[in-house]
């Protein structure tokens, strides 16, 4: 982020400018508002997934990551279905103990899946994202909440676990949201309507989404 005299502001990071990990997929303009900068964002934001994780982290357009927000991933999981969930292949790895070997475990791990973060969601300080949950675009995660289960678009959502405070906006204010999809507008269009968007005057953005 760059202030009017010049100014770069090193810890608000755009994540796919800094980031380049072959199980994420992140959208343009998500950024990483972290108050020290950091020599690894992937390893920080989700230090469990891997190169060789079968999940994958996909985040939208348009996100806002404040400071401390921790994406905990499948990998970071222990096999639930024995006696004990200690990770014995962990620490029983030797020299002969391949990729595929490491894959397989991996693999053998209690899965949930790919984590999903829609576009223009808006996670606070300190929140935690456990693995397989997907939060819908527009949604508000509060300052230090554990999101364990799914989160709909444009819902705030507080606590441990997380639950629903309110919704944003009424439902058919939603669905046109969701069906207009302005994250997706070139960013030229995007810029013409800054106000119409930040101003939530939804019927500009309807004539705009048709083609006004």
């Amino acid at each position: 982020m760059v202030l009017p005299d010049g100014t770069v502001v090193k810890t608000v990071v755009h994540l796919n400018q800094v980031i380049d990990h072959p199980r994420m997929e992140i959208g343009d303009f998500s950024y990483f508002g972290h108050l020290e900068e950091l020599e690894d964002y992937a390893a920080h934001l989700a230090p469990y997934l891997f190169p060789v994780s079968p999940e994958k982290l996909v985040i939208g357009k348009f996100c806002q990551f404040a400071h401390g927000v921790r994406i905990i991933t499948s990998s970071a999981n222990h096999h639930m279905g024995g006696f004990s969930t200690f990770p014995f292949n962990n620490f029983t790895m030797t020299p002969q103990t391949t990729m595929e070997d490491i894959m397989a475990i991996l693999r053998g791990q209690s899965q949930k899946g790919d984590t999903v973060i829609g576009n223009d969601v808006w996670i606070g300080m300190n929140a935690t994202i456990l693995p397989g949950v997907t939060v819908g675009d527009g949604a508000i995660i509060s300052s230090c909440a554990v999101v364990a289960a799914d989160v709909e678009p444009y819902t705030i959502v507080s606590g441990n676990p997380a639950l629903p405070l309110k919704k944003r906006f009424d439902q058919p204010t939603t669905q046109a949201l969701l069906d207009i999809r302005w994250w997706d507008w070139p960013v030229d269009k995007i810029e013409a309507n800054i106000k119409a968007i930040t101003g939530a005057d939804i019927e500009r953005l309807r004539e705009v989404g048709a083609g006004g």
